[in-house]
């Protein structure tokens, strides 16, 4: 059986508005394994964005626990969670979060550059921005880029350092089916070369039919969890 990377336990996530209390996550389980390919489905509003910020130490939780790599975050000083995204994690944001200063090569070579790359970086950075059809952009500053190509430069930064765990929040929302397609062709790729895991929130039935798993979540809970052939979608393309 494969590693467990994230055990969610119970976890709830209270946001107070004034007066009111948002329950966004209601005693949520969930565990991810070493190569997951994994799909978070649901209506907007179910905790899907919620609930990869506290997987990838950028919340805390309200109750329950969340262990990352054997690691109660919880427990965790701010400096220490920062450390442990920089080192282990990769997180591509629906708002892209592309440092505007920054040519898109620049934006990928800078996540390496912190993490103590030499020169190599570049080279990598490039790579990675090559093999999502960016390679002619690469100095552009992300004002001179679309929305579709602002995601494709996030997820290079995310995936350039090939990290243990990819967290992506709605990695396809602005891209054609294309470069949708070519996008998770790499990730895929990454995960089976690297031993590196995915874990998606989407509304995307492409990035449903391509995951090895679909979680489906309702009013912060876990209603389903799908473990699907990893091979089905390929079957279906050669068919």
């Amino acid at each position: 059986m494969n590693e467990v990377l994230v055990d969610v336990r119970d976890v709830r996530k209270d946001f107070h508005v004034g007066k009111i209390t948002v329950n966004a996550l209601r005693g949520l389980d969930l565990e991810v394994r070493k190569g997951d390919f994994l799909a978070i489905v649901g209506p907007s509003g179910s905790g899907k964005t919620t609930l990869l910020n506290l997987i990838g130490a950028l919340d805390v939780a309200t109750g329950g626990v969340v262990s990352v790599f054997g690691q109660d975050l919880s427990t965790l000083s701010r400096r220490r969670r920062a450390h442990l995204r920089l080192t282990s994690l990769g997180f591509v944001f629906q708002a892209y979060n592309l440092v505007p200063v920054l040519t898109a090569l620049e934006n990928v070579e800078f996540v390496l550059e912190l993490q103590g790359a030499g020169s190599e970086r570049r080279e990598a950075a490039m790579s990675v921005l090559d093999e999502l059809s960016l390679g002619e952009l690469s100095g552009r500053r992300p004002n001179e880029l679309s929305g579709g190509q602002q995601q494709r430069v996030a997820v290079a930064r995310a995936v350039a350092a090939k990290p243990r765990l990819v967290l992506a929040d709605e990695p396809t929302a602005n891209l054609d089916s294309e470069n949708a397609e070519a996008l998770l062709r790499m990730m895929r790729g990454l995960r089976d070369e690297h031993d590196m895991t995915f874990v998606f929130s989407t509304h995307d039935p492409l990035v449903m039919s391509y995951a090895s798993r679909v979680v489906t979540l309702r009013d912060g809970r876990v209603i389903s969890d799908e473990q699907k052939n990893s091979d089905a979608h390929e079957h279906r393309r050669a068919n």
